[in-house]
This record gives structure tokens, sequence and C-alpha cells, in this order.
């Protein structure tokens, strides 16, 4: 039997960034704009007055995403987001507020437009996928369960198709 090599799929936009050192740039102009932007009071509130630590878990979670080195998982594990975020209270306006501030950044750090828009829309993906209230308090039911129809209920069961066995 001959087995076909498994592309390996890259993430480019780690270099297209600029590396590392763009990313601590694009780190550090969020954080400015979380600082200075009346609507992100209350996502500021969130974090700790003294930000270093969370900068650090910042720029190295980045630099995995946008495709660089590995090393966030390697220290933290897997991201598992939503559950670091759950104890806060993450509405629209919280998901809003923390998109205003990277827009603000990107705008800063990423020159070229079509990449800017790029990465806020995955962004943007993830700023949702946090969410975890909704309008008037409700808690809102995590987006990766699409059979679970109320907070709080057990999603239904999930059936698999039958294995079809490989032919040799």
């Amino acid at each position: 039997m001959t087995r076909l090599p498994i592309p390996v799929v890259t993430n480019p936009h780690f270099e297209r960034i600029g590396g590392r050192a763009a990313v601590e740039r694009l780190v550090d102009a969020f954080y400015r704009a979380m600082d200075s932007r009346e609507e992100a009071r209350t996502i500021r509130a969130m974090h700790a007055a003294d930000l270093a630590a969370t900068r650090r878990v910042l720029v190295t979670y980045f630099c995995e995403w946008l495709g660089g080195p590995k090393d966030y998982s390697a220290e933290r594990g897997t991201p598992q987001l939503r559950r670091r975020h759950q104890p806060f209270v993450i509405d629209a306006a919280a998901r809003d507020a923390w998109m205003a501030c990277m827009h603000e950044a990107l705008a800063e750090v990423v020159p070229d437009p079509a990449f800017r828009r790029e990465l806020e829309t995955a962004l943007l993906k993830i700023a949702d996928f946090l969410r975890n209230t909704d309008a008037g308090g409700a808690a809102r039911a995590h987006p990766g369960r699409p059979r679970e129809t109320t907070a709080g209920q057990p999603a239904a069961i999930h059936h698999f198709p039958p294995t079809v066995p490989r032919s040799t």
C-alpha cells in the first residue's frame, strides 16, 4: 500500500505581521487602547492593575495563534478560551469594547488594510465565541454545542454514521 504524504498546512500570519516583535507591539497598543477608551472600562476592570503577566500570556497566545512558536500550548496547555473567561460577564458590549481596542491596535501595527480586515474577521469570531451572557444578563449557551437548546440543559445525543471499512 502506498501512503500519500500528509500536506503540512502552515499559517503565514506570524511572519506576515512581523514576528514576535510586531505581536508585542500589537498587545501593547491593545492594552493602551483598553486603558484609554471609555467603553473599555468594564473589560479593563476584569484585569489586574499590573498587566505585565497578562501581556506575556497574550503575546504568547497570539504568537501561536498566528502560526508562530507553540509556546502557549507548551506552557499553559490547550487555550480553552471560553473556559478561562467563564468567571467574567462577557456580553455583546464587552465583546464590542474588546474589538474596538483590537481595531485600534491593529490600525497602529498592521499597515496592510486587507490583512488587518482578515485578522479582525478572525478575532471577531473568537470574541463572539467568548460571549457567555446575553442581553438582560441571561447566561448564553455555549456556541460550540449546537444541539443544546437551553443553557444548562444537556445536549442531545449525537449520532455518528457507522464506520465504513476502507478498501486496501
